[in-house]
Order: C-alpha cells, then structure tokens, then sequence
C-alpha cells in the first residue's frame, strides 16, 4: 500500500472517509472498522477508483481506538491485506462515567478478532459476492447448452436385429 488516511497510528478528531492508495489498480475490495473491543462500526461499499479505495464511515466515531482492516485483489491476482490502528479524540465528545456498584467486578474475555480472509462470510449482508453467482450462472448455462447440443447431435437408437 502507497498510503492512507487515516495513517497507521495516527490521532484524529474524527472521521469520515477512508482511503486506501495502492502502486497498482485493486479491486474486489473488503473495508471493514472496528473499535478496540472488536465491534464493528457501520461503513459503506468500497469504491474503487484505479489504485484507490474510498470507503464512507457512516456514523460519527466516538471518541477511542479504532482498527480499519481491508483486504483487496491486486491487478496481478494477488490477494493483500493488513490493518491500520488509529485513534479518535473528539474535543466535543462527553466524558462518559460508569456507574458505581457494589457488585463484584469481572474481568470479561479478550475479543476475538475476525481474521481478514473470513471478512466476507461474516458481512452483514450474507453469502457471496454478486460476481460469484454470475460466474456459477454462467457455468450452468455452458454447461446446459453443451448437454443440449450433445441431445441433439446423438444418433437415433439403432435397432440391432
């Protein structure tokens, strides 16, 4: 990757827009954001615009670390991935306090993170990519056509007598 914004490591105020810069035209890309507790923040479909990837974040972000993590196919079929740590401090974003309890505390689990490759099986939307389906078709298709013409051009049943 050429560049970014947000840079890895960098600190905002916040954001909308994220685009990714690569040496050579990309497509297929998965543009996904996530805080520091592994959610994911709601964005829009990637764009793709030669070498560059442009992805709206659709919500403001609180204030706090973030993750973008990306995946594409580079022009020579190569798949490249990786993550840009970040962080959002917002001057107008309210101090947030926790309620005080005399319950016992209770250390929660480590989140999981989602491994980059299992990025587009566990998209909102489901399944898989649209250009996926029109090849499976157009396979089908091939396929049915060449059964077809194989039906058609077989000799009629000889009788053998």
């Amino acid at each position: 990757m050429r560049s970014s914004t947000p840079v890895s490591n960098a600190v905002v105020s916040g954001l909308d827009l994220v685009e990714l810069e690569f040496n050579n035209n990309v497509r297929y890309p998965v543009v996904l954001l996530h805080d520091a507790a592994g959610q994911r923040f709601p964005s829009g479909t990637p764009r793709v615009r030669g070498a560059k990837v442009f992805v709206d974040v659709d919500e403001p972000l609180p204030s706090g670390s973030y993750t973008v993590v990306w995946r594409v196919v580079s022009a020579d079929g190569r798949p490249l991935e990786g993550e840009i740590p970040f962080t959002v401090r917002s001057s107008t974003a309210p101090l947030q306090t926790a309620p005080v309890s005399s319950a016992p505390v209770s250390s929660a689990p480590a989140p999981s993170r989602t491994p980059v490759s299992a990025m587009a099986e566990t998209d909102e939307q489901g399944g898989l990519p649209g250009w996926t389906w029109v090849a499976m078709a157009g396979v089908a298709l091939a396929g049915a056509g060449a059964l077809l013409m194989w039906w058609r051009r077989r000799p009629a049943h000889r009788k053998w007598s």
